[in-house]
């Protein structure tokens, strides 16, 4: 057995309570080998319902490699899989559709549906974008957020496909509102609203985060030196009782650059202004190189002098299908009492 298909052993192995606490929470998309902690780095295999999402980032793997890879896990799991596999050893970790290693079916790429805490999500092996349409490592985040939404408001910033707002919405939250810049993210936030009719709509906006956040933080807008600023949809200012900050690593508009290393504060301070008096506010950061611990002072101060100090704070890590050897992983979460 080659090295790399004992480093898979070892990890499907080590997730069988896991998966089986997984399934009777109505979950089945999850990390099947988390690569960079258990032993080939850049290499990801990922359970999305019916599919099977393997992704390398670092080299590519040889066909008999990923074939092998396949019939592993289909062997643990029980049945047979969906093959997708997305090549993103190259430049900028885009994917190489040329599929020069390996062609996946018509149905594996096909819309499927996948199911996390009992809720349906849409799924694509293949779209426009470059990640899947459900990042895995905040499952537990939308856990908290479903047990802990109900009556009420919720404003689900950078929201991507919408996913912590379907998990407020199935929560019993009162309003929901998914915020991001991008209208194929929102679209795909749609349909997954659509494939759960047993819950009340969401709202969607589609705007940048500058904007949107300042009007709601009844902060200016600012406009830059000899420029003059796009148009942008006009929003009252108003407070949520539960607000969730997922914010990239690193954007760049016309209003503002997101950049988590240098400059969370730009960030952070309306979303804080926008969280209502003992509302909660949920940030994220999912930049490798910065400390929980250095974040979290940076965090705590920043509320401090925005004049909305933190009542208390706990830590949301990712499920242990993303284990950390050193207890540092990658996307950190913080849930803030105010």
């Amino acid at each position: 057995m080659s090295s790399l298909n004992q480093a898979l052993r070892a990890a499907l192995d080590q997730r069988q309570d896991l998966l089986a606490t997984l399934h009777s929470q109505g979950t089945d998309c999850y990390r099947l080998f988390h690569g960079s902690q258990e032993g080939a780095g850049g290499l990801t295999i990922d359970r999305y319902g019916p599919q099977l999402l393997v992704q390398s980032f670092h080299q590519s793997l040889e066909r008999d490699e990923l074939l092998q890879l396949h019939a592993m896990v289909n062997q643990t799991l029980g049945f047979d899989t969906l093959l997708v596999y997305n090549d993103r050893s190259r430049g900028n970790s885009r994917i190489d559709r040329q599929d020069s290693v390996y062609t996946a079916d018509d149905a594996a790429l096909a819309d499927l549906v996948g199911h996390e805490w009992g809720l349906n999500y849409r799924v694509r092996g293949r779209h426009a974008g470059q990640d899947p349409l459900l990042f895995l490592d905040l499952r537990n985040t939308r856990g908290w957020v479903k047990d802990h939404a109900q009556g009420k408001s919720v404003l689900n910033l950078f929201a991507y496909t919408c996913g912590v707002g379907l998990s407020a919405a199935a929560g019993g939250a009162r309003e929901v509102c998914n915020l991001d810049f991008a209208e194929g993210n929102l679209a795909v936030g749609r349909e997954n609203g659509l494939l759960n009719p047993q819950l009340p709509p969401m709202q969607f906006i589609q705007s940048d985060y500058f904007p949107a956040i300042r009007q709601l933080a009844g902060l200016p807008i600012s406009q830059r030196r000899g420029q003059k600023l796009p148009s942008y949809q006009r929003l009252e200012q108003r407070q949520y009782d539960l607000v969730l900050l997922d914010p990239p690593a690193w954007a760049k508009s016309a209003f503002g650059t997101v950049d988590l290393l240098r400059d969370y504060q730009s960030l952070l301070k309306p979303a804080l202004l926008t969280t209502a008096d003992n509302g909660v506010l949920i940030c994220c950061n999912n930049l490798a190189k910065v400390s929980m611990d250095d974040w979290r002072e940076q965090v705590l101060r920043c509320a401090e002098k925005a004049g909305r100090p933190v009542r208390d704070w706990s830590v949301m890590t990712p499920g242990a299908d993303f284990p950390s050897l050193d207890q540092q992983p990658p996307l950190k979460t913080l849930i803030l009492q105010l």
